[in-house]
């Protein structure tokens, strides 16, 4: 009889790495077979002869691989970027520290960098933090990276953008039809978290919409009459700004605290003034105190403080996971009552982590985290405080 033994998370990190392997040896296959056919082909006296050769190569990598020219091309062009612009993130993807599609995200943002010295910043951070992300996660530090070390090109791209805002209507099949808008990200988030609320309120006995279709239905109403529109105005959002881009000393980004979107930091003023959402401005400052470290007698965190943990945080503090913070529990990291009900004792967790945690399967560390691989990017983040989220085996 075959004795086997239970996979532990050493092998799942293992097999993850192998495939990491597998897909950088498969693109830098594909790498010299392109560069060896160049080299080939260069021998060819007629022109026209080596430039149809030569554009038959990716034809002849896709029907190897079964991949289309487009994803030939992409591929190659993606790896001819990182490979020379960013080696060590190159050397990584070979030694499978990340895979390909951590890959192509940074090649993204290579293109979007217009200076050598904000490459080279890029090249010697992501990797720390690439490798102890996840994608999503990966994603927005790109963002955030981009904002923070060339923010006035970034400015000046927002800017150019917000001229091309537009709503768009596309008709489908069966009756339905689509709905595009183009906006700035705060405005979209205003119009996103007044349709949350407002759909999520107790509704008649008698309604058996979805909450999706109330919230179908209630755009409708507010774009269609003008009195319906006063019925969800009451909607919080917070961003985070750096004091001396609040000042006006540098340029710079206004950001969600949950890290989904970020908008230059004067767009905010006329949006702000007006009213018409309540808007919180989280100024940060890692010099000054945390203001959230008042006690409190009781279990459940008084309202200013659970909506200043939730702005805090922004997203569910498990490993990974980016359920917004107002659809969290407020967990306390050592259980009331040994524990207190103050901010460095509680964080936003989601409904599932949450149990898990009462179940014994996640707890939290008090070892302290590692130190953040690029200060720079992540100065204007919310603050986090020194405990860590661990997973515990089953």
């Amino acid at each position: 009889m075959a004795i086997t033994t239970a996979p532990t998370t050493e092998s799942l990190s293992d097999a993850v790495r192998r495939q990491a392997r597998a897909e950088a040896h498969t693109v830098q296959t594909m790498l010299d077979y392109r560069d060896a056919e160049i080299a080939r082909t260069a021998s060819i006296e007629s022109s026209l002869r080596r430039k149809i050769e030569r554009s038959a190569i990716a034809l002849t990598i896709g029907e190897a691989t079964g991949m289309s020219e487009a994803q030939i091309h992409l591929r190659l062009s993606i790896a001819d970027r990182v490979r020379e612009k960013t080696p060590l993130v190159w050397e990584a993807f070979v030694d499978g520290l990340i895979d390909f599609s951590r890959v192509r995200d940074i090649s993204a943002t290579i293109e979007k960098l217009h200076r050598q010295e904000s490459v080279d910043r890029l090249d010697d951070r992501v990797i720390g933090y690439a490798t102890s992300h996840t994608g999503a996660e990966l994603q927005q530090w790109l963002r955030r990276f981009v904002q923070r070390v060339e923010s006035d090109l970034a400015t000046e791209r927002a800017d150019a953008q917000r001229d091309q805002r537009h709503v768009s209507v596309t008709h489908g099949d069966d009756s339905m039809s689509w709905l595009n808008a183009y906006l700035p990200s705060h405005q979209a988030a205003a119009i996103e978290a007044r349709l949350r609320k407002e759909a999520r309120k107790s509704a008649d006995p008698d309604d058996d919409r979805t909450v999706a279709q109330r919230e179908a239905d209630l755009l409708v109403a507010w774009c269609t009459s003008s009195d319906s529109v006063t019925s969800a105005v009451d909607a919080n959002i917070a961003v985070t700004v750096g004091a001396d881009v609040l000042a006006g000393a540098t340029p710079g980004f206004a950001e969600s605290t949950d890290g989904a979107w970020a908008v230059p930091a004067p767009w905010l003023a006329e949006v702000i003034a007006s009213g018409s959402t309540f808007w919180h401005r989280i100024v940060v400052d890692p010099i000054t105190d945390d203001v959230l470290a008042h006690e409190y007698v009781g279990r459940f965190a008084p309202d200013t403080l659970a909506l200043a943990l939730q702005f805090l945080h922004g997203v569910c503090q498990a490993p990974g996971c980016m359920v917004p913070s107002e659809r969290c529990d407020l967990d306390h990291r050592i259980p009331h009552p040994a524990g207190p009900t103050n901010g460095d004792n509680m964080g936003p967790l989601c409904r599932r982590h949450h149990n898990l945690k009462g179940h014994g399967l996640l707890h939290w560390s008090t070892s302290p985290p590692q130190p953040p691989p690029e200060p720079l990017v992540i100065e204007l983040y919310p603050p986090r405080t020194d405990f860590v989220m661990e997973y515990v085996a089953a």
